[in-house]
């Protein structure tokens, strides 16, 4: 497996574990909401994580010329 591969393959992997990660704190958010826990840092739950989600969905999808930016020296 070539370098460029193996990137393309981590960089998914990378937007995987965002994705998953904007889960728990979609959930958290909605926890706080049913409990009425209306703290200033944990409001942020839903902020944090459509931006994590947007991270993960955009290195999922772009994963191919994120590596071939990373690696735009080497031949293949």
């Amino acid at each position: 497996m070539k370098s460029k591969q193996l990137a393309n393959v981590l960089i998914k992997l990378l937007g995987l574990s965002l994705c998953a990660q904007s889960v728990m704190h979609f959930l958290i958010g909605i926890w706080n909401i049913f409990t009425n826990t209306r703290t200033p840092i944990l409001s942020f739950n839903f902020l944090s994580g459509a931006v994590l989600a947007a991270i993960g969905v955009f290195l999922i999808i772009k994963s191919r010329d994120v590596a071939g930016f990373l690696f735009k020296n080497e031949e293949d």
